[in-house]
């Protein structure tokens, strides 16, 4: 099966995991998807990730969710920029998610980053989702 927005995958299956109240999530392994994993690791919206690679060239993520007071830690994450309509940002226009409480994820030309980190480094990029 061809997937169009793997992305937007990975976000719908981490909503619906948080949603059973699942500790962990599996998924297909991308680079991409490690990279958007690892800034909402270093932002403690998730415990962590592990990377699995089988044979035959298959590599699968596995997510640990995190919650608190037994609450999900990610209220909402919502996907920006889709494959129909990319969205784009520059410094002095980049979004302020819940009045930063939350954080957007940018894929900028020095790598995928926070809103915040981007700021700091002066640049902008593709807004690929939101996360509070």
């Amino acid at each position: 099966m061809t997937m169009t927005d793997p992305i937007g995958d990975m976000l719908t299956r981490i909503r619906n995991a948080h949603a059973r109240g699942k500790s962990k999530v599996r998924m297909p392994a991308s680079r991409m998807r490690e990279r958007v994993l690892q800034v909402l690791a270093d932002e403690g919206f998730i415990r962590g990730f592990t990377t699995t690679e089988y044979d035959g060239g298959k590599a699968e993520i596995e997510v640990e969710l995190k919650y608190y007071d037994g609450a999900p830690v990610i209220r909402e994450i919502t996907r920006v920029s889709k494959p129909g309509r990319r969205v784009y940002t520059s410094v002095a226009d980049m979004p302020v998610v819940y009045n930063g409480l939350g954080i957007a994820i940018l894929s900028t030309s020095k790598g995928v980053m926070s809103d915040a980190k981007a700021r700091e480094a002066n640049v902008g990029g593709e807004v690929i989702c939101r996360v509070f």
